[in-house]
């Protein structure tokens, strides 16, 4: 085991502290030097603690995330009778520092407390949001800005962060879609356990704070895309695709995991053994720490699953719910269920092993106490990792004539609420993180001097309905060689609680851009926001369309260094984007039809004969107002270069047993070196339940010379063809099999077959 070390010096310096008295709680002592063992140590500790001590180990207590003040005595006395397990969200760095000395030498065996806080993506240093970090199917970059934020928040006595999210959603209603890796479960695997990695390391260093796997599971499938809303899931497809990036985070080492808020097939997931037990604990092995969302215990009471706080209590510990976040069934019943013999003390002890084994990881039993240092800049190492991430999760989706980049010594026009939002460009979730530290794309841009920029915010905030100021941004455009246009959501228009029913812009940005289009200059739209954004009625009144998301701190230099071709930009979406908002949920991994639309068979509405008769339009899957296609399809981006594919190679039979190999030529033929995505996608084509018509099985990220060729290889082993089958088991079918080796999952990119021959 490395997670506790130990030296002779140690032995020597706590003997001599605890002979001068220095030690004041007996339960130190033994804390520091028992053997190094980490069941043996949890059970000698749990031998020593009363009820009243275990049951509080499964209380999280949060105070005001800018309290300033005092403790109350309250809190301070709940501490010291070992009635709390671990805080939330306490920043102040006295409070916090004084709150853990009372737990470690005034609580009756002295356990440390474990201190947690929201920290998603980022703590001061605000990187892109999660959808957008995983645009840029980095996991290099997604590892370094969980170490990042690790560092950080471990600086100031954090150790428990509650990341990654890695709910697959498949509806940008949802407001925390923003806080997602996105639509796929490959992509969410990879990308997943790059975070865990990032946050945890090896968990023998002292800026290492615990990942939370959230929110298991099935949360992202929530009715209609409003949040908190019912999930009705099939077993196949929950485990094939929603359960997998968890299955990977158990297997990537994540501390701990979040039971969801949502209700799954009927039962709240906080109350959910067969989920919380048998999958996580009985299957997987999980052996860490599950806790509660934020009241999700007592929430089973609205959800009519628990007729009142006692019977909730007993819900969510039979499921395997260790720590309760924030409310309080736990401790009013815990003990009086104990007595009644309702619940065993199996029970009990088992959350409170599995919570002692998380702060035993994390070394906190050997120093509880954080290092505290105010964090009074920004680290220029941290800055530039935060502008490295933004510039990769850029995703340039239109580019007619080659409008991009912008030309040295342009005039630009920059327009838009999103210009200049320092606030708003930062995204969900930021607790810490400062406006005041946020790099606006107008900051970038004026301080290049590389062109003249005329800059009209128009409007003040992306709700904003007043035109008062469109007269002034049309006299600036009119000065300008081209326009960039920089609109899209506010960071309150994402997030959790944060549904959207339509996808458009808000406001009145739609009309600028319109008053705009009609002086009949070039116009770069530059989106900001945490979804996809409904443009399909505005894309001829543009000429490029550039999505932004919300990046962070750094969002102004990386948005105005690909505007300006100093990066090449190669993000890649991680959902896909749709048309219009009535044909979401919309995702590429989707089953086809025994009527399956065509390019051939769609009729729009428009083209309809008066009087029609009924069976002359055919009868396929689509929309007659928009079709069947999205927007732009999951993993499709532009670069300033093209890039061509051919040569797809891939062995025509597949012995039982053998690996797939496949390979593919691409060659830069653009004027710039450019960064290529190449994602490898395979149906099968007769299955015992039926399969997507395509599914991600892998991904390489390629760097081209100008007019450079590689090809590029890929290893697929049998088991990467399995999928869940009628029993619930993962299983591998022979038959045909489709391969596709292309830039995006569009369907007009060329396949091989290939058949997995019989045992």
């Amino acid at each position: 085991m490395n997670y506790r070390i130990k030296t002779a010096s140690m032995y020597v310096i706590l003997t001599i502290l605890w002979s001068l008295g220095a030690c004041t709680n007996r339960g130190t002592e033994s804390h520091q030097l028992t053997d190094n063992n980490e069941e043996e140590f949890i059970e000698n500790l749990l031998k020593k603690m009363s009820l009243n001590e275990k049951l509080g180990q499964l209380n999280q207590r949060g105070t005001s995330s800018r309290e300033k003040g005092k403790l109350s005595e309250e809190l301070k006395q709940s501490v010291r009778n070992g009635n709390i397990g671990s805080m939330l969200n306490v920043m102040n760095h006295g409070n916090l520092k004084e709150l853990q000395k009372i737990a470690v030498e005034e609580s009756p065996n002295g356990i440390p407390l474990l201190f947690a806080r929201d920290v998603i993506h980022g703590f001061r240093t605000i990187f892109p949001i999660p959808l957008g970090q995983a645009a840029s199917w980095d996991a290099n970059g997604v590892k370094k800005a969980a170490e990042v934020a690790a560092k950080e928040a471990s600086s100031q006595g954090i150790r428990w962060t509650f990341a990654p999210m890695i709910d697959i959603s498949r509806d940008p209603r949802w407001g925390r879609i923003a806080e997602s890796f996105g639509e796929d479960p490959y992509l969410t695997s990879v990308l997943g356990k790059a975070s865990v990695d990032g946050f945890q390391g090896d968990l023998t260093k002292e800026y290492n704070i615990a990942a939370c796997a959230k929110h298991f599971a099935g949360y992202g499938a929530a009715e209609g895309g409003r949040d908190y809303n019912a999930t009705y899931i099939p077993e196949a497809l929950l485990r094939q695709v929603y359960l997998d990036p968890f299955k990977n985070a158990v297997e990537a080492g994540a501390l701990t995991f979040m039971a969801g808020f949502n209700e799954l097939n009927g039962v709240p997931v906080s109350g959910n053994k067969w989920l919380l037990n048998d999958v996580l604990r009985e299957e997987w092995n999980f052996d860490g720490t599950v806790v509660s969302d934020w009241n999700s215990v007592t929430e089973m009471i609205p959800h009519g699953y628990a007729r009142d706080k006692k019977q909730a209590a007993v819900r969510a510990i039979e499921a395997g719910v260790d720590m309760e976040m924030t409310s309080d069934a736990y401790a009013e019943n815990l003990e009086d269920l104990l007595k009644e013999k309702t619940i065993a003390m199996d029970k009990i002890d088992e959350a409170v092993r599995r919570i002692l084994r998380v702060k035993y990881r994390l070394g906190l039993f050997d120093n509880p106490y954080a290092d505290l240092k105010e964090i009074s800049s920004l680290s220029k190492e941290h800055l530039a990792i935060a502008k490295a991430v933004a510039t990769k999760s850029i995703v340039l989706l239109k580019n007619e004539k080659e409008i991009l980049p912008l030309q040295k010594n342009q005039k630009i026009a920059l327009i838009g609420p999103l210009a200049d939002a320092p606030l708003d460009q930062l995204g969900t979730w930021i607790f810490d993180g400062k406006k005041e530290e946020s790099i606006t794309l107008l900051n970038a841009a004026t301080t290049s001097k590389s062109n003249t920029i005329y800059f009209e915010k128009t409007l003040d905030y992306s709700r904003d309905k007043k035109k008062i100021n469109f007269k002034k941004a049309i006299r600036k455009a009119k000065k300008a060689d081209i326009i960039v246009l920089a609109v899209g959501e506010e960071a309150i228009l994402s997030g959790e609680a944060h549904s959207r029913s339509t996808l458009k812009l808000p406001g009145v940005q739609e009309e600028l851009l319109q008053e705009l289009s009609e002086l009949n200059k070039p116009i770069v739209l530059v989106l900001m926001a945490g979804r996809p954004i409904i443009v399909n009625h505005l894309l001829d009144k543009v000429d490029a369309v550039v999505m932004g998301w919300h990046a962070g701190t750094m969002a102004g230099p990386a948005i105005w260094d690909v505007l300006t071709g100093s990066t090449n930009p190669s993000g890649r979406l991680p959902i896909t984007w749709p048309k219009a908002t009535g044909q979401v949920p919309m995702y590429y991994n989707n089953t086809n039809t025994g009527r399956p639309a065509t390019s051939e068979s769609v009729v729009l509405i428009d083209d309809i004969p008066v009087e029609a008769w009924q069976s002359s339009l055919g009868n396929t899957s689509h929309y007659l107002e928009i079709g069947r296609l999205p927007q732009w399809p999951f993993g499709f981006g532009l670069s300033y270069s093209d890039v061509s594919y051919s040569a797809l190679t891939v062995k025509s039979k597949i012995q039982w047993g053998e690996t797939v190999n496949a390979s593919v030529k691409i060659r830069n033929l653009g004027k710039y070196p450019t960064t290529e995505t190449v994602q490898l996608y395979i149906q099968d084509e007769v299955a015992e339940l039926v399969q997507p018509v395509k599914v991600l099985k892998g991904f390489q990220q390629i760097q081209l010379g100008v007019g450079e060729e590689k090809t590029i290889q890929f290893k697929l082993p049998m088991s990467d063809l399995s999928y869940i089958g009628p029993n619930m088991k993962p299983r591998v079918d022979a038959g045909r099999f489709k391969l596709w080796l292309a830039p995006n999952s569009g369907e007009s990119n060329p396949y091989k077959h290939f058949e997995l021959m019989e045992k």
